[in-house]
């Protein structure tokens, strides 16, 4: 029988994982602020431990990273030359 359920991280593995594979900057209580008020990565409840499904964190972490810039005075994304 095979499991196609994503991979679930605590909370503490989900900030780790934001900051391994994306490089950004995040700690658990920046989670549980954002589980509280809003704008964080979207999770489960397994009684009263948060879960986040490994293709949320990945949709979260591709809503706040922008494009790719050419220098700090580029507001789009790249552009061919």
């Amino acid at each position: 029988m095979e499991n196609n359920q994503p991979k679930r991280h605590r909370r503490n593995e989900a900030a780790e994982y934001l900051t391994s594979k994306y490089g950004i900057p995040c700690s658990p209580k920046t989670l549980a602020k954002k589980a509280c008020i809003g704008g964080g990565p979207k999770f489960q409840l397994a009684g009263r431990i948060p879960l986040y499904p490994e293709p949320e964190l990945d949709r979260y972490a591709a809503s706040i990273l922008s494009p790719l810039k050419s220098s700090t005075s580029d507001h789009g994304g790249v552009h061919a030359a």
